[in-house]
């Protein structure tokens, strides 16, 4: 879902900001310890690959994904100054919470579900771990918190997203505005001068 909230702000910042004053601002985007988020991502994604093939990857995979968590928490906490980053710091921090409270693991509505594809249900249903995602029960700490809202068409891409998503999503989203814009009012104060 990350991936979402970038993808929407940096078209609606383009579109604000204009293109060239869109690109430069991103281009000139530093925060601290910004090189760490990829690192985290690919880490997951190694999990993610690896964890089905190697029981003992699949035995710590919960914690593998609170250490990622806590670092990334981490990262955002360095940057709690930047324009929207407390909301992306309390969007992941309720995402950590209920992993934290599932055993490393993000419970998943199995009727918010089923607009994902079959055989994902099917995994959740049969207890298989998918991702860092499991199948939300009535023994699940905090279920509200889970991934339990459907998101389908018109929405191009189907998933099931929390409330931490959503809140994380509107950080992000403030941020890319507020540097994208900053870029478009400094350039036109300097060519009114």
């Amino acid at each position: 879902m990350v991936i979402d909230g970038i993808v929407i702000g940096i078209i609606v910042g383009l579109i604000r900001a204009g293109f060239k004053n869109g690109f430069m601002a991103l281009s000139n985007v530093r925060i601290k310890g910004g090189l760490i988020f990829p690192i985290l991502l690919l880490l997951q994604f190694v999990m993610f690959y690896y964890q089905d093939r190697w029981d003992i990857l699949n035995q710590i995979s919960g914690s593998y994904f609170m250490v990622i968590y806590v670092v990334g928490l981490y990262v955002l906490w360095l940057n709690r100054n930047e324009p929207g980053f407390w909301y992306i710091f309390i969007g992941v921090g309720l995402n950590f919470l209920v992993m934290v409270l599932n055993g490393g693991r993000m419970p998943v509505s199995l009727e918010a579900a089923k607009v994902l594809d079959p055989v994902y249900i099917e995994m959740l249903k049969n207890g298989v771990t998918v991702t860092k995602h499991v199948m939300l029960s009535e023994s699940t700490h905090l279920a509200f918190l889970g991934d339990i809202i459907p998101i389908a068409p018109p929405y191009p891409r189907t998933q099931v997203i929390s409330i931490g998503d959503i809140v994380m999503n509107i950080g992000i989203f403030i941020y890319l505005q507020k540097i994208m814009l900053v870029e478009k009012y400094r350039t036109s104060t300097l060519e009114a001068q």
